[in-house]
């Protein structure tokens, strides 16, 4: 047998051994990583999530909490994982549009060794803030801002997150020159703002709906481009004349697997999570947390992230945010 026949015998070897590896996909129980605690939003999409996919793939799917290292630790585990498709991450756009600038050495290559697979939902963090506030939308909130320059603070639920970012955004557009207070997480920050020690704060509609219903906290403005069906009464920032591109970027939670795993197996997941995102229970449970259900393609998932970077990477710059 001649080189050139060899080599043509090869390569056809090769082209016939990707579609076989995702036919018999998966071929065993799929574990989906998901790089925080047991009981918030992410965990409670992830299951459902799991829930339905593995139903329609005939294979179980476990959801494995992996919390640590602001989400890095469970996604370092994914990064590391066979890429065969039978580990697969669910987190937040944090990990695929915040961290990769945040921290100045990851360990593994967010470009390499995540691919992206589908948004999984949107999900849209709010403005929010203490009754005792003398305003009630986005021009007040800024006008009070800037008289007050200097004096006020605003919570967040973590240095370098979303809701950090766009609170230090919020300071610097009404030139207010706001003090941040992190918080270990979403909880503390509500609780003390309800007490009235923080007077403002970026926060998911999954955690403040109940709080805003019951009065505790008001709502100022959605960073979103439309409003949200279970809270049609919150405005976002463009219908109140802030068009921002910071407060048009809405938040997601997607899924993502290890670097190098096949296409056909990246494109089933994928078509898996839409199918899913199209039932009509799945929307409305979504719905009920404050996201909206939406089972992109890799190619429309891959695009917007890669857009979203651009804006959180510029912020980041901005704020001098680290966690190194």
């Amino acid at each position: 047998m001649n080189s050139t026949r060899r080599a043509i015998l090869t390569l056809m070897g090769a082209s016939l051994v990707v579609p076989a590896q995702a036919q018999s996909y998966p071929s065993k129980t799929i574990t989906m990583i998901v790089p925080y605690p047991p009981g918030g939003g992410t965990d409670a999409v992830a299951r459902l999530i799991a829930e339905k996919i593995g139903k329609q793939m005939g294979q179980t799917v476990v959801v494995d909490n992996r919390a640590g290292a602001s989400g890095t630790l469970g996604t370092s585990m994914v990064a590391k994982a066979a890429p065969d498709g039978h580990t697969i991450l669910l987190a937040l756009s944090t990990q695929f549009v915040i961290n990769p600038f945040l921290f100045k050495k990851l360990p593994y290559d967010p470009n390499k060794d995540i691919a992206l697979v589908s948004q999984v939902v949107a999900s849209p963090i709010m403005l929010i803030v203490h009754p005792s506030v003398p305003a009630n939308d986005a021009p007040s909130i800024i006008k009070y801002i800037r008289e007050n320059k200097g004096k006020l603070n605003y919570g967040s639920y973590g240095i370098g997150s979303a809701s950090h970012l766009s609170g230090a955004h919020l300071s610097q557009i009404a030139d207010g020159d706001m003090n941040h207070v992190a918080y270990k997480g979403e909880a503390l920050m509500l609780q003390d703002m309800i007490g009235g020690n923080v007077p403002m704060g970026f926060a998911s509609v999954t955690q403040a709906k109940g709080m805003i219903e019951s009065g505790k906290l008001k709502a100022i403005a959605l960073a979103d481009t439309k409003r949200l069906t279970v809270m049609p009464n919150v405005p976002t920032f463009k219908e109140q004349g802030v068009d921002d591109d910071v407060f048009r970027t809405v938040g997601f939670m997607a899924m993502a697997v290890p670097g190098g795993t096949p296409k056909p197996i990246i494109q089933r997941l994928a078509d898996e999570v839409k199918k899913a995102c199209q039932l009509p229970e799945v929307r409305e449970r979504f719905a009920t947390f404050g996201f909206e259900a939406i089972g992109s393609g890799p190619d429309e998932f891959n695009a917007k992230a890669k857009a979203d970077a651009q804006v959180w990477s510029r912020l980041v710059k901005q704020t001098g945010a680290s966690l190194d």
